[in-house]
């Protein structure tokens, strides 16, 4: 009994979670210029991709997937590379933001669809899952699916808001402290569910701390 009622739970909250996140984007962007803005963003995964250069260098053959991109994934500064772009809400952000218009990127394929069910017949070089996998439904198999799409030898780029303090980290499971993320961990509790999928992590790097959250990027290979 218990668990259909933690099954409907998780996507209850899941649900809420996305609507939230399409009503921050609508108000982020609200009185944002579009140009402006893009340029800023893609300065940010420029340096971004700076920082772990020391373990992922990006050539134009790489086969590229950006899972749980949103409407400026990283995808917007890889223009060299063939890359997959996945987000459940692609469609609604070309609708309602004016920000996001997939012809402005021609090599990039958009597959409007969850982390969880996205598949692929032939895994990516380099998987970037970027401030994604705590707003997934189902944990589990989100991690069990970054396994899936990314090739043998391959590379998985991680960005995530990890608790920084134990008791809010578990606080915040149960109140919607955090209502944007339906999951709540740590650092080793990501670093947990990689290594169970397999992958050797290369480099783990603070990209901003703040009171509750520390921001990381996780490099892996699979």
């Amino acid at each position: 009994m218990m668990k259909p009622l933690q099954n409907a739970y998780s996507i209850y909250r899941w649900k809420i979670a996305q609507w939230f996140e399409l009503r921050w984007w609508k108000r982020y962007l609200k009185k944002k210029d579009k140009a402006q803005y893009l340029d800023w963003k893609r300065n940010y995964w420029q340096q971004l991709l700076k920082m772990v250069a020391d373990v992922l260098v990006i050539h134009p053959d790489l086969k590229v997937c950006d899972l749980g991109c949103g409407p400026a994934g990283i995808f917007i500064a890889l223009p060299d590379n063939s890359i997959t772009a996945v987000d459940p809400l692609l469609e609604v952000y070309e609708k309602q933001t004016g920000f996001f218009l997939p012809a402005d990127y021609p090599n990039t394929r958009f597959v409007c669809n969850t982390l969880e069910e996205f598949t692929t017949a032939t895994p990516f070089d380099l998987v970037f899952c970027m401030n994604c996998i705590n707003h997934v439904q189902d944990m589990e198999k989100g991690f069990e699916q970054l396994k899936a799409v990314c090739a043998d030898g391959g590379t998985l780029i991680l960005s995530i808001d990890a608790h920084n303090y134990s008791f809010f980290k578990h606080l915040f499971r149960f109140i919607p402290g955090d209502v944007l993320h339906p999951h709540q961990y740590d650092l080793a509790g990501y670093q947990t569910f990689l290594e169970k999928q397999g992958f050797k992590i290369l480099k783990t790097e603070l990209l901003k701390k703040e009171f509750f959250f520390g921001h990381w990027v996780v490099v892996a290979s699979k």
